[in-house]
């Protein structure tokens, strides 16, 4: 082979070199809940709305059916307690949809705002709107603003005076404004991600006109007062929360380690399935514990605890930490399985107690 020759082989393998590292730095940036999508419905939308719906983490809505789920464990867990109506619990469902749907988007743009300079230091995350420029910051501001006074309105609807109501609704305010800085303090801001996502259960129950606590010496319980089969479902709401986002936070987690990100997948690392399996272990048990104070009978234990560990036992299983595709994708189908099992186990419990 002659030099020119050479050369020219030399200058094609350093071309195709620079092309695949150029394709997987693209395919990372797209794999995941990365806040950059631009497919689907969102071609057709002018382009100058295109990083506002990115902010808002509308396609695909995952945040959104994430925030949801708990209301609908607490709509339908109050709805069996009560024997509540089809009716109450169908426009309740869909008030608390309405509410989400806000909720989510405030959250998502308030995250973004935050978190824009550690996004700018993540691979995946590098182009989202902030980062690379489409939104500025104080116009993010001012729409995630928006969103969260169009999140407060739903207050007003629940069954209760606004003030008991948004006593209900502030630790979760409080906390979800406090979650971007999660991640900067602690190891554990999955905790605190399930905390605020399970508190939809309280929400979700307040909606149907059942109290789940007594807020105290304010006219609203003269009584302390913990409803003990929803505060499983509570703290089995954040376990799940602490797996699945355990499981999303290996998508970045070499890119967390050089930036100083916290996370249970930076401390544990390659002993996160470990871990996953005391949380699945803990998040059944407590899934059965709720499930007898609150006198459930086969079909919730069959649909919704046996649905839920061999989902999240599968996930635990089969889910490859160490491959970016392979931990999107559980995350992205597991999410479904478990919170329709929970969902599906109370409705068909509800339905066979309104039958009997």
């Amino acid at each position: 082979m002659g030099t020119r020759e050479k050369h020219q082989e030399t200058a094609d393998n350093t071309a195709t070199g620079s092309t695949n590292h150029q394709n997987r730095t693209v395919q990372k940036r797209n794999v995941g809940y990365g806040g950059n999508d631009s497919s689907g419905w969102l071609g057709h939308l002018p382009d100058s709305w295109i990083p506002y719906v990115q902010l808002a983490r509308l396609s695909p809505p995952a945040g959104l059916c994430l925030i949801y789920f708990p209301h609908m464990f607490g709509i339908l867990h109050a709805a069996i307690l009560q024997k509540s109506p089809l009716s109450q619990v169908v426009s309740t469902s869909l008030l608390m949809l309405g509410g989400s749907f806000f909720v989510s988007n405030a959250i998502h743009i308030w995250n973004d705002l935050i978190d824009a300079p550690l996004d700018a230091l993540v691979e995946r995350t590098s182009n989202r709107p902030i980062p690379r420029g489409a939104v500025s910051k104080p116009a993010a501001l001012v729409f995630t603003i928006t969103q969260a006074l169009g999140a407060a309105i739903f207050l007003a609807y629940l069954p209760y005076p606004l003030i008991q109501n948004f006593l209900y609704a502030f630790p979760s305010i409080l906390v979800w404004t406090y979650y971007p800085w999660a991640k900067r303090h602690t190891s554990y801001p999955q905790f605190v991600l399930g905390f605020v996502l399970a508190w939809g259960i309280f929400m979700g129950s307040l909606a149907m006109g059942m109290e789940p606590f007594a807020i105290g010496p304010m006219g609203y319980g003269a009584k302390p007062r913990l409803d003990i089969s929803t505060l499983c479902l509570f703290i089995a709401s954040i376990l799940w929360a602490m797996i699945y986002d355990t499981v999303y936070a290996h998508l970045d987690l070499k890119d967390d380690v050089k930036a100083g990100i916290k996370s249970l997948a930076v401390l544990y690392r390659d002993q996160t399935k470990s871990l996953l399996w005391k949380l699945l272990g803990l998040m059944a048990t407590l899934l059965v514990f709720g499930g007898k104070a609150s006198d459930m009978d086969i079909l919730y234990f069959v649909v919704a605890v046996g649905g839920t560990t061999m989902s999240l036992g599968l996930l635990v299983a089969k889910v490859d930490l160490n491959n970016s595709e392979s931990c999107w994708w559980w995350f992205s189908n597991g999410f479904w399985s478990v919170g329709g099992s929970i969902t599906g186990g109370l409705f068909a419990e509800y339905l066979y107690q309104k039958s009997m």
